[in-house]
């Protein structure tokens, strides 16, 4: 499955769907967000079973500010549409697969 770019419109839908959600918050002058780029794009095509999205800070701010983003790159997983863990910064793939088993 490829990423989803995450906006408001369709954020509901894919925070309250039944897979487990990995969200990248980033922005595209962000420097350690372009080294994570590969690493969530890798995720998501190696795991059908999850929905891999990207929420741009600075185009969707009221969900960054729903999330309580203080930087970027941020982490954040959801099961049922509740978060379960987060990661703030460049993280090795291992680290983030391994937040998703949480």
């Amino acid at each position: 499955m490829s990423v989803i770019n995450i906006t408001k419109a369709n954020y509901d839908e894919i925070k309250n769907g039944d897979k487990v959600v990995l969200i990248d918050f980033y922005a595209d002058w962000c420097g350690p967000c372009r080294m994570m780029a590969p690493v969530v794009h890798e995720i998501a095509e190696e795991n059908e079973n999850i929905v891999v999205g990207k929420i741009n800070v600075d185009d969707e701010p009221a969900l960054a500010q729903e999330y309580g983003v203080m930087s970027i790159p941020t982490l954040v997983v959801l099961k049922g549409g509740k978060e379960v863990t987060r990661a703030t910064g460049a993280r090795p793939k291992a680290q983030v697969l391994a937040m998703l088993d949480k």
